[in-house]
């Protein structure tokens, strides 16, 4: 038997460990200043490069610079375009196995086999995993991270389940819920232990015109289910967060999706030697690292969630800057003006308040970030009566501005600080509904009042989109049902998947409803007997015919086996409705004989004198 000597090592400049946002700009940054994109590799245990980027539907904040308004998935698809024209090189579902002091052991999957790397320098963008909780059953088939949940659901085309419970409500809560909505899945609730929403309003303001209640200080206690989940108890905490006795409620799931934060994954930076520290703004232990993002080893830099938990744009921006800083140490060139460029952008984008615990944390590694400048108020005017125009329900101060960069017209302020409420200037605003369609949190509408209703334009992302004329049902902020509507007309933008639908809305009610629902339009039976639907009386109503003995002569309502015990009292509470007269005030009609269909040969048989019998 032949003894081999070990395997060859082989060797790059730049090994780049993790393909998402951070490693993939940190990929870019150091192809483009070296000329030589081969000479980076970059290795990640996923199926196609993009790390959490695959998965992601919706439309990400930030500016146009970093890809605001464009779709997670999509932004991925640029990304690996850029970093594969640079020449850079993929090792997809390969894990790196260790760090060891001589070489990078990595073992891919599809070959089966294990191979050793050295490099010049390393860049760890590895990001984050998600946190568990613990309560009663949690092993269940049925109980997934969010991830997983948006793993199989938009990476797979596979549903985990039809009714879900949401527990945690930042923004991957959010997010998640929203997309199942999206998906025709029916998400009963979302469970927060906290006092407050943790995510972007503009996000929590989507789900609840949907219906979806947000139920703060509550928690799961267990779920239900004996071979898989079948319901799950929740209850509300006290200031200890523990669960208050006698507030249990009982929902009925089939799934419970848990989203209660991240933690950075630290294991493979922890082997090269590089200080680790319990950073708790920061998401739990992160790499003590400076501002160009080095760690405290030799030639090892970090970018991403890795280094603290906080959005994709900074996790780009960070990729670039640690990119910039290793490829100016391998050519010597000068790379700080690009450099400083994007530590200004970071600069920005930490100003806001949701920036405030990444600051503090940051603060403990003696990286300092300055906070404020930003408007906060937001704008009272809803403009003039009768004009068309944008109205931006955009309650917090977030890193966001495509509203401002995407107005043909230029109406739209933020200002020099992108944290800062956009304020709408309505001498220059001419409806055209861009910012509606551009806006990532669906936080613009367009509002106009006529004559005998009002116009609001609704941002839309759901199948099937709206015919025009459709009745529909008008809902609040807040998922109540407040009115009947119809469609105007609809504009639909196939590029972005963001739809404007224009409703026809009571007058009066056009600072009111934020949503509808197609429903009112599928078969909504009144009488089961004679197949004859909600639309049905409706319209027979709506051409001045409101005498209940009317409407069953033309619908033949209760003319079936029931004999109108289903359908008569419907039927008189929609004419009540319709006409606003007391259903007290409505005749009743007639209750003929027979109350229960005879069959004809019985009444034959008696009618002959035959026997019975026979």
């Amino acid at each position: 038997m032949v003894n081999e000597g070990p395997t060859e090592k082989k060797h790059v400049k730049a090994l780049v460990i993790g393909a998402g946002p951070a490693g993939l700009c940190g990929a870019i940054a150091i192809a483009e200043s070296i000329g030589d994109g081969k000479q980076i590799l970059v290795v990640d245990e996923g199926i196609v490069p993009g790390g959490q980027l695959p998965k992601q539907t919706h439309k990400f904040f930030g500016h146009e610079g970093f890809y605001a308004s464009v779709r997670g998935f999509e932004i991925g698809e640029k990304l690996v375009s850029k970093a594969t024209d640079l020449g850079v090189q993929f090792s997809m579902q390969t894990t790196v196995a260790g760090i060891y002091e001589d070489s990078i052991v990595t073992y891919d999957r599809n070959n089966n086999s294990v191979d050793e790397y050295t490099a010049d320098y390393l860049l760890i963008a590895t990001g984050a995993s998600e946190r568990f909780l613990v309560f009663r059953n949690n092993t269940l088939p049925g109980v997934y991270g969010a991830g997983a949940v948006q793993t199989l659901m938009n990476q797979y085309k596979v549903m985990p389940g039809e009714s879900f419970l949401i527990v945690g409500a930042g923004n991957i809560g959010l997010i998640v819920a929203y997309q199942l909505l999206q998906a025709g899945a029916n998400v009963k609730a979302i469970v927060e232990a906290s006092s407050k929403i943790g995510g972007y309003m503009v996000h929590a303001n989507k789900i609840m015109r949907l219906g979806v209640p947000i139920m703060l200080n509550h928690t799961i206690v267990s779920a239900l289910g004996e071979e898989r989940v079948q319901g799950a108890i929740v209850a509300r905490v006290d200031e200890h967060f523990k669960p208050i006795p006698g507030t249990e409620k009982e929902f009925v799931v089939d799934t419970i999706c848990l989203a209660v934060g991240l933690q950075p994954s630290v294991e493979l930076v922890a082997q090269t030697g590089a200080e680790i520290k319990y950073i708790s703004e920061l998401g739990g232990y992160v790499p003590i690292r400076d501002e160009n993002m080095k760690t405290t080893a030799d030639n090892v830099y970090i970018a991403g969630d890795l280094s603290g938990i906080e959005e994709a744009s900074t996790a780009m921006i960070e990729g670039y800057i640690a990119g910039y800083n290793i490829a100016q140490k391998i050519t010597g060139q000068d790379l700080s003006e690009k450099i400083s460029t994007m530590k200004d952008e970071l600069i920005e984008f930490r100003k806001g308040p949701f920036a405030s615990k990444v600051r503090e944390g940051l603060k403990k590694m003696n990286i300092l970030f300055p906070s404020g400048g930003y408007r906060e108020r937001t704008q009272q005017s809803t403009g003039p009566n009768g004009k068309l125009r944008a109205v931006i329900e955009c309650p917090q101060a977030i890193p966001c501005n495509p509203c401002e960069t995407s107005c043909p017209t230029g109406a739209i302020n933020v200002g020099k600080n992108i944290n800062s409420i956009p304020y709408v200037d309505y001498d220059k605003c001419i409806g055209c509904g861009v910012c509606v369609m551009k806006c990532p949190g669906l936080a613009i509408f367009l509002l106009q009042e006529k004559e005998d209703y009002s116009i609001v334009g609704i941002p839309y992302e759901f199948l099937p989109i709206p015919e025009n004329g459709t009745i529909v049902k008008l809902f609040d902020k807040d998922g109540r049902y407040v009115a009947d509507g119809q469609i105007d007309k609809v504009s639909v933008n196939r590029k972005e998947k963001t739809h404007l639908v224009f409703l026809r809305v009571p007058k009066g009610m056009e600072n009111i409803v934020r949503h509808f629902d197609l429903a009112i339009n599928s078969e909504e039976y009144v009488c089961r007997c004679e197949e004859v639907s909600r639309q049905d009386v409706e319209k027979v109503i709506d051409s001045g015919i409101t005498d209940y003995e009317e409407i069953r002569r033309i619908l033949r309502i209760g003319m079936g086996p029931c004999g109108g015990k289903t359908c008569r009292n419907v039927v008189l509470q929609i004419i009540a409705e319709k006409t606003k007269i007391p259903i007290s005030e409505s005749k009743l009609g007639a209750f003929r004989p027979p109350v229960i269909p005879l069959p004809i040969d019985a009444i034959v048989k008696s009618r002959k004198g035959v026997d019975k019998d026979e």
